[in-house]
């Protein structure tokens, strides 16, 4: 249980995908102008994070590394996550119209969103637990590992919509309207959650 605490906490604040590992950039600072887009996108990853883990872990596991396969990985999990995010949207669109039309564009973005794909991928690489490192998650660890990088790409685009709220105003030189002020506020918030590596250290110590 404290390992699997550990993995959330780390994935969500530690190594957040966004403002950490600097995927998922586009739909980061082109999704978080309004705060009701940033949450349907965080919301919509969360979920396909999940989903694209909970299929592609198998795939690795039983199908890739069995037969040598291990270098089409990249390749097979992009056709696995492009066919997820289609088969989730005709689902939705037949059985819950409503989260079909909340979603809206958010759903088929995904599949182009290289943090889903990071993620999967990341699963089978190295992790500090505890002070240990670890090569490879197992399947639980696995989901929890998704789960808290969709949560910690949720909590950038809240903040960071919040963020670009306060800048994006007439007291901004004009210089810096735009793009420039929004790089800038993108490379404060990601210097704020460098703190959180030594809390989560000693938390766990």
């Amino acid at each position: 249980m404290k390992e699997l605490l550990i993995i959330l906490m780390s994935s969500v604040l530690v190594d957040n995908y966004v403002l950490s590992k600097t995927l998922g950039i586009c739909p980061f600072l082109g999704v978080s102008k309004k705060i009701d887009q940033a949450v349907g996108m965080g919301i919509a990853v969360i979920f396909v994070m999940i989903m694209a883990t909970a299929a592609t872990w198998p795939v690795q596991v039983y199908l890739l590394d069995p037969n040598g396969l291990g270098y089409l990985q990249t390749i097979v999990f992009i056709l696995v996550i492009a066919a997820l995010v289609q088969f989730i949207e005709i689902v939705l669109k037949k059985f819950i119209p409503g989260l079909h039309k909340a979603l809206g564009v958010y759903l088929p973005l995904i599949t182009t969103n290289c943090a889903v794909l990071g993620v999967t991928i990341d699963n089978f690489g190295n992790h500090s637990v505890g002070g240990e490192i670890i090569t490879g998650l197992n399947f639980g660890q696995s989901l929890v590992y998704a789960a808290g990088s969709g949560l910690g790409f949720l909590l950038a685009m809240v903040l960071f919509s919040g963020v670009r709220s306060r800048i994006d105003g007439p007291t901004t030189p004009k210089v810096f309207r735009g793009l420039p002020v929004t790089l800038i506020a993108a490379s404060v918030v990601s210097l704020a959650f460098l703190g959180f590596g030594g809390i989560i250290d000693n938390l766990f110590k």
